[in-house]
């Protein structure tokens, strides 16, 4: 017979259990698998609805959009439209990829603003800046005013209840006078402004997530891991298929303050696009988390 008391001291040794094994707490803590669904840019545009239903199926829970502009919004759909077709499907947008290049480089607020709205729409926790382009990127003092531009951003994203996040490729880590860009970027915005680490970026790079870690203690809210091809490391492929090892760095993600991950691949794709993000989410939730 179990009785109260026994219910409470075996309760509590399992918490206990919990706590000392930091991978499994983790497990407890994220029942959530992310889509970055630029991995899906062929068929997305033809068909929405259809290729949502089946990021669903294929055991996603959260997506992080790309693609919206002023003109066509999201492949032609309102941020109300796109909204309701990922209700239909209990997948949560929780972050975005907005071109601001517009404000970044010229400080013009209306490509800003409208994204802003956009991520608002769709309840969004996160506004993430994906990419700079390479005119505005060539020494540090270009590197300095787009780290100023991203606090200006964030002072709107604050206000508008959004976090701003700056998502990362493999150029950040090019030294002007002995730093990177990236260094400065994290040096010379506010503590706020909040980074979404490419892990494949970064080791591509020649760089070592675990000591920007330790470096930058809590600012990698959110991680793309996509994973590098044994024969051609400049390809990605499915998670689990390739040489990055993603187990040292959930184990380490309690320090770099991340909160969301989402898988993403670019290109070589092995199998079908849907198989292969099947593939990359099953080897994630069995092998990883």
């Amino acid at each position: 017979m179990i009785t109260r008391r026994n219910f409470i001291i075996n309760t509590s040794l399992a918490a206990t259990a919990v706590l000392a094994l930091p991978s499994f707490a983790f497990t407890m803590n994220r029942k959530e698998i992310g889509l970055q669904l630029y991995t899906l840019r062929d068929e997305l545009p033809k068909d929405v609805k259809g290729v949502l239903e089946k990021v669903a199926k294929a055991g996603f829970t959260t997506v992080e959009t790309y693609g919206f502009s002023i003109k066509d919004r999201f492949w032609g759909l309102s941020p109300e439209e796109l909204k309701e077709i990922l209700d239909d499907n209990h997948l949560k947008a929780v972050s975005g990829h907005y071109n601001l290049g517009s404000f970044l480089y010229d400080g013009n607020t209306s490509e800003l603003i409208a994204s802003i709205e956009a991520a608002k729409t769709l309840k969004s926790e996160f506004l993430t800046v994906p990419w700079i382009d390479e005119p505005f990127r060539r020494n540090s003092e270009d590197y300095k005013k787009i780290a100023s531009r991203l606090n200006e951003a964030l002072k709107r994203c604050k206000d508008a209840g959004l976090k701003l996040a700056y998502h990362n490729h493999d150029f950040e880590f090019q030294k002007y006078n002995g730093v990177t860009g990236y260094d400065i970027l994290l040096n010379e915005t506010d503590k706020e402004v909040y980074f979404e680490l490419d892990l494949y970026w970064v080791v591509y790079s020649g760089n070592d997530p675990l000591k920007l870690f330790n470096e930058n203690p809590g600012r990698f809210k959110m991680w793309h891991v996509k994973d590098r091809d044994k024969e051609n490391q400049n390809l990605n492929t499915e998670v689990g298929s390739g040489t990055i090892d993603f187990k040292p760095f959930f184990k380490e993600a309690k320090q770099s303050g991340m909160i969301h991950f989402f898988v993403e691949q670019e290109n070589n794709f092995e199998f079908s696009s849907f198989e292969s993000i099947k593939k990359s989410c099953e080897f994630i939730s069995k092998n990883v988390i």
